[in-house]
């Protein structure tokens, strides 16, 4: 509790979590507005995959710096080592740290979508279980990235390594993990495929996208071919999960194996 206290003030005082917050703020409002012309009974799911379309570019970017810099702030300004010189080592910082992390860009996000379903109520015809997919969709998003941000700051050393560390991150799950992926597609045969969907399903942003897609039912598994079937072996939800569970104690156990306790400007 006493780290989420602390994170609270500490992301109050600066501006970083207020701007992310007020991106999406804006984005959101920005979607509405140009989906004010759609039908009143399908309009809410178009405007549902519309607004995750746009604020996917934002939020993985906005959690891994916010991560990060709450993390390399801890060493900029010395109190990293003085807490390690108390009881605590650094997988308890770390995990207690990830906490408020959580907790400090979550609860703000929540309260905004929240209020935003007030806003769609008077627009369109509301399905709550397609609004909490979304949510939910947005919060392992979150989770994911924030927790790669904490990696990110515990390895790096100055600023200008978070700087290219989250670049390339970011560009990694929108563009190369992808393009890599394509190479291997003439290949991909009924008795790999489930190896391939496995690798497919490890970008975050491909699982949170079919999890709310399907969850919508904007998607349909209806009539697919055998090889297609094959591929979407598992439910989307525990892809979802799967996919959570594994970033979140790869970028857990990586922030502590290379972990630098220092950092300089």
């Amino acid at each position: 509790m006493h780290y989420i206290w602390k994170e609270w003030k500490e992301n109050i005082r600066g501006k970083g979590l207020w701007l992310s917050l007020s991106i999406i703020v804006l984005i959101s409002i920005a979607i509405l507005f140009r989906s004010s012309v759609l039908s009143f009974d399908k309009g809410f799911y178009v405007l549902l995959i519309n607004l995750f379309d746009t604020i996917i570019y934002f939020i993985p970017i906005l959690c891994l710096f916010i991560g990060a810099f709450s993390i390399f702030q801890e060493k900029e300004q010395k109190t990293l080592i003085m807490l390690l010189t108390k009881t605590d080592h650094f997988g308890s910082f770390l995990l207690k740290k990830s906490l408020g992390l959580y907790a400090v860009v979550l609860v703000p996000l929540i309260t905004w979508f929240f209020i935003y379903l007030l806003l769609l109520k008077f627009n369109f015809q509301l399905d709550i279980k397609g609004y909490f997919i979304f949510i939910a969709a947005i919060v392992c998003m979150s989770l994911v990235f924030l927790q790669m941000g904490a990696a990110i700051g515990s390895i790096s050393r100055s600023r200008m390594q978070i700087l290219g560390f989250t670049i390339f991150v970011w560009f990694y799950f929108f563009f190369l993990h992808d393009f890599i992926l394509l190479s291997f597609l003439p290949d991909v045969t009924h008795e790999n495929v489930k190896l391939f969907s496995s690798v497919y399903f490890l970008n975050p942003l491909q699982a949170v996208r079919m999890f709310l897609e399907t969850g919508t039912g904007v998607y349909s598994f209806g009539h697919m071919s055998r090889l297609l079937q094959a591929f979407m072996w598992t439910k989307p939800v525990f892809f979802l999960l799967g996919n959570l569970l594994f970033w979140l104690v790869i970028s857990f156990f990586t922030a502590i194996v290379f972990n630098r306790k220092e950092g300089y400007e």
